[in-house]
């Protein structure tokens, strides 16, 4: 017999700073009451209330790792959305918003599954990856570890000292970081989508071997693009996680090279 599912209860969050990730993207970082931890991948609700009793409600990825003395929330401002310009225009140090969580348990890793490990995010969909690196480095930085991160612009790249500055670091972690919409700035970034040949190579960093774990993460058409990818160049599809937000189909398709049709 199973164990009943704990219910989620709404918490008062604290918000104790705040870090410009790019120009629309920040990094809340929160503490909570009566958090009882959380695994790497998962995400929370965000509940805000206007004085007339409106609600709107949204869902975002945990940046953090599970030891963190802070949940970080990374939010990208959306100029059409309900919460999102909030927290950019409004929050500051020192408030309170409500939260519940953490949330998910499919798309998840943590030191006892091993790698492996291959991470492909695009866009803000490196935010769940990072959790699972930077928990990585923390309780079993032998794992190898791959992350493919495709962004539009140098500018729009998330953790983009903490990702450059790891991959020079870590002897056990590789990064191939790419930008679709200009030339890369930068001798460790290129430039273009990502492609059949991009997977070659992350997976030829591999020795070999494929991949124990695979986590994709990133706007709809990105995942499901991706994950074809992979799948063509032998990834087992087993092995290969999912996690995908909405937006424009026509935007989403931009960071991700189209597989015709067979």
């Amino acid at each position: 017999m199973k164990a009943p599912l704990e219910r989620l209860v709404w918490q008062q969050a604290t918000v104790t700073r705040i870090v410009d990730e790019t120009p629309t993207v920040k990094s809340y970082f929160l503490t909570v009451p009566e958090w009882r931890g959380f695994m790497a991948g998962q995400h929370v609700d965000v509940r805000l209330t206007a004085p007339d009793g409106y609600q709107a409600q949204r869902s975002y990825s945990i940046g953090s790792a599970p030891e963190a003395p802070e949940v970080e929330l990374v939010i990208e401002k959306l100029d059409t959305g309900e919460v999102s310009p909030f927290f950019h225009e409004v929050v500051q140090q020192g408030d309170t918003v409500e939260m519940r969580g953490p949330i998910g348990g499919h798309f998840t890793w943590g030191a006892a599954d091993g790698g492996p490990l291959l991470l492909v995010g695009g866009g803000s969909g490196v935010v769940p990856l990072m959790s699972m690196l930077r928990h990585r480095m923390s309780v079993a930085p032998d794992v190898p570890a791959i992350l493919i991160y495709s962004a539009r612009r140098f500018g729009d790249v998330i953790f983009r000292q903490e990702i450059l500055e790891r991959m020079e670091s870590d002897p056990n972690f590789h990064l191939i970081l790419t930008i679709t919409r200009e030339a890369a700035p930068d001798p460790r970034v290129r430039s273009g989508r990502v492609d059949m040949a991009l997977i070659g190579e992350a997976l030829g960093r591999l020795g070999g071997a494929l991949p124990g774990h695979t986590f994709v993460c990133g706007a709809t058409a990105f995942v499901d693009v991706a994950s074809r990818l992979l799948i063509d160049a032998g990834v087992e599809f087993s092995t290969i996680k999912t996690e995908r937000y909405g937006g424009d189909p026509a935007r989403q398709g931009s960071d991700v090279a189209v597989v015709p049709e067979a």
